[in-house]
């Protein structure tokens, strides 16, 4: 995902204790159309960080100082449930008056967030533990730059729109913007109490504190004028964030296992699914992440969907009819859209609506279409809701003809891609940054570029249009579709597969040429069913090799290729997301100890990740006693990797649920290292609704049943 990829050097800042801006040190909420991006301190320094509303950045300083100093830091946290952020602190050494120095470390600073309605929030509490009384030179410094997330990420801009004069009454104070596009953004922050001194850029508070005496202040930011701040409207409001954030993660089933942490791991992730599912006409739909990709993304969300689809089928019901309804219908080399075309993403700030970047609704993805068409074969199959399916039926037309008639320029019966513009994507798959697509010697290839995955994507839609036409009784196109589905198979095994290295090639270029790399786009080959029993074992056993397998998961390029590089975007990096995909693909033709072993190294990357999952993260080699290293400005969180979870589970269980038959199936389970039960509560198989009990004995997992009398079968490998 690289709309403007985030160089691993470019906005790696340094705040005023020198504590380097990195991921893990970065904090963000979401609600809706808006999010925060702050430090540990609760900061906000202008760098990559802000409050945002419809990829504008509406707040883009927000400091708290105690006289002229930063409060010392304590400890900072995201709530389980990701609906708060706290930061605890305590004084520096604060300057009476007129007289002398007070002590530090005598006052503890709470500053607790939340965004509500697409407003921010925010309770600063001060509490004195001294025996005398202190006093508190309390300032606030702020500032609204009105950025578009693209110049954020580092766009440069020939022109702006007009800064409109800071009104500044009495307790408020209002920033406005007039962009080139004609529309007047605006900025409120409004306190509890009216400062002692407000101005444009700070307002400064003097407070006398008893000793054990406490004060609170109230603070409220976003994009209109509100009620004044009070304790009243926070813990109200907190109150409906943190129902409606509850309601969101119990959709579905519910998973426990016999693991604490582990059962940390999933709760997280689910958290952090639902802090960035919203809820659009269409039904909920996973944004991408946060901070470079607060949007709707086509691919992501579909990859999201097909994550969770066994045990929460409801978000891709959601994802299948917003994408349909998005659906292009036109040629435009700027959007690079034809007709049929799935969206890439969509953006609502200034530079998109300008044209200034094809991204207010761009669709420069060219797997994206076929994953839409397979997403669809899948939720029919795990749901058999056929209803959906008939509504979405000219959008699956729509998009199977664009397959068709756009998708293979040549002929050669592959689904390849060239941007229509410039300004639009160079590389059109999931690693669409400028060198992750490269010949063994390094050099770049001449487009059209059939990527190795993306046919595999084609080979499931194919497979997904014929299945669906039989249910409808289509006899003749369900033929048709299955003898695509052939061809394509016959044109990878023919034209990927490299015999004297037992693997494919990532991509063919315009030339007709194979570029001979080894990544691990064809572990996604191995998930759509394409490949050979016999070539599929050949690719899962370098993909478990030392090669791919950083001891934290599968890199997405070997060591030893050109342009290998650890610390790259995709190019030798670790993604969650796709050592999901990979396993589940592995799993898909039997393997089970490195499906187990790969979900276990997972996990223990989250463990240090606060239990987050990264967009990726570094792909050094794993050594004794020490941590993945991450990416400098990697999304966190981001949606496929919070999923990657849910996907890593389900290839360990063996589980498949086919709703058109109402049965399950399960292959050869297993149960994550460490892990000796789990439970699925609610799991719903068509109109019926089951539990499941998945349990260690001895060297075989039981599976026992409660509820719904859902026909189980139960296949062992020997």
């Amino acid at each position: 995902m690289d709309d403007l990829a985030p160089a691993p050097d470019a906005p790696v800042e340094h705040g005023l204790t020198g504590e380097p801006r990195v991921p893990h040190r970065l904090f963000s909420l979401k609600d809706r159309d808006t999010f925060i991006v702050n430090d540990s301190f609760g900061d906000i320094v202008g760098a990559a960080d802000g409050l945002f509303h419809d990829d504008t950045r509406i707040l883009s300083r927000f400091r708290l100082l105690m006289g002229s100093k930063q409060p010392s830091l304590l400890s900072a946290a995201i709530a389980q449930d990701n609906v708060f952020f706290t930061s605890h602190g305590s004084n520096q050494e604060l300057p009476y008056p007129g007289g002398p120095v007070g002590p530090p470390g005598v006052l503890h600073i709470e500053r607790k967030r939340f965004l509500w309605e697409e407003r921010l929030y925010e309770q600063i509490r001060i509490v004195n533990y001294s025996r005398d009384v202190v006093i508190v030179p309390l300032a606030i410094e702020f500032a609204a730059d009105f950025r578009d997330m693209f110049e954020v990420r580092g766009a440069r801009r020939l022109s702006r729109g007009l800064m409109l004069p800071t009104e500044v009454d009495g307790r408020t104070v209002r920033f406005g913007y007039e962009g080139l596009d004609k529309l007047t953004r605006s900025s409120v922050i409004s306190f509890s109490d009216p400062p002692g001194r407000l101005t444009p850029q700070r307002a400064d508070f003097m407070y006398s504190l008893q000793a054990e005496g406490r004060l609170e202040l109230h603070l409220e930011v976003g994009a209109e004028v509100g009620p004044t701040p009070s304790r009243e409207r926070f813990r109200s409001c907190a109150a409906r964030a943190r129902f409606d954030m509850r309601n969101r993660t119990r959709h579905g089933a519910r998973l426990h296992t016999s693991g604490r942490l582990f059962n940390e791991w999933l709760d997280k992730s689910r958290a952090d699914l639902a802090l960035l599912t919203t809820r659009m006409e269409t039904g909920p739909y996973p944004y991408a992440g946060i901070p470079w990709f607060s949007t709707a993304f086509g691919r992501d969300a579909i990859i999201t969907a097909w994550q969770i689809l066994w045990f929460e089928p409801s978000l891709a019901r959601g994802v299948l009819s917003y994408l349909a309804a998005h659906q292009a219908e036109e040629i435009s080399a700027f959007r690079d859209s034809q007709p049929g075309k799935i969206m890439h993403e969509t953006r609502k700030g200034e530079m998109p609506a300008l044209g200034e970047v094809p991204f207010g609704r761009y669709y420069g993805g060219v797997d994206t279409t076929p994953l839409f068409v397979a997403l669809a074969g899948a939720y029919a199959e795990r749901t058999g809701d056929l209803e959906l399916i008939e509504v979405l039926w000219p959008a699956l037309q729509r998009a199977a003809h664009w397959i068709e008639q756009y998708g293979d320029s040549d002929g050669d019966g592959l689904i390849d891609y060239a941007r229509g513009a410039e300004s639009g994507l160079a590389n059109q798959g999931w690693k669409d940054s400028e060198d992750s697509v490269f010949h063994a010697d390094g050099r770049f290839p001449q487009g059209p570029i059939a990527l190795v995955e993306v046919q595999g994507y084609a080979f499931a839609a194919y497979r997904a249009l014929a299945k669906l036409c039989g249910l409808r009784g289509e006899d003749e196109a369900q033929a048709r579709w299955e003898d695509r589905a052939s061809h394509v198979r016959e044109q990878v095994e023919e034209r990927f597969w490299m015999e004297d290295v037992g693997f494919y090639g990532i991509a063919i270029d315009g030339a007709g040429e194979l570029c001979r790399v080894r990544s691990s786009n064809p572990g996604h080959l191995l998930f759509t069913g394409l490949p050979s029993p016999e070539r599929a074992r050949k690719v899962t056993e370098q993909l478990l090799s030392g090669g791919f397998d950083s001891g934290w998961g599968i890199r997405t390029l070997a060591t030893g290729e050109a342009r290998f590089n650890p610390m790259s975007y995709h190019n030798g990096s670790v993604w969650p997301h796709d050592t999901a995909v990979c396993t589940m693909g592995m799993a898909r033709y039997g393997e089970r100890d490195g499906v187990v072993r790969m979900t276990s190294e997972l996990f223990e990357t989250g463990n240090n990740f606060e239990m987050r999952m990264p967009e990726l993260f570094c792909g050094f080699p794993r050594h004794a006693g020490e941590t993945p290293v991450a990416y400098p400005v990697a999304c966190l969180p981001q949606a496929w990797a919070a999923g990657s979870v849910f996907m890593m589970l389900q290839a360990c269980l063996g589980l498949r649920i086919d709703g058109l038959k109402g049965e399950i199936e399960i292959i050869d389970p297993r149960l994550p290292i460490g892990i000796d039960r789990l439970q699925v509560q609610g799991l719903r198989v068509g109109k019926k609704m089951i539990d499941l009990r998945f349990e260690r004995d001895g060297r075989h997992i039981a599976v026992e049943s409660d509820g719904a009398r859902v026909p189980i079968r139960i296949r062992r490998r020997t």
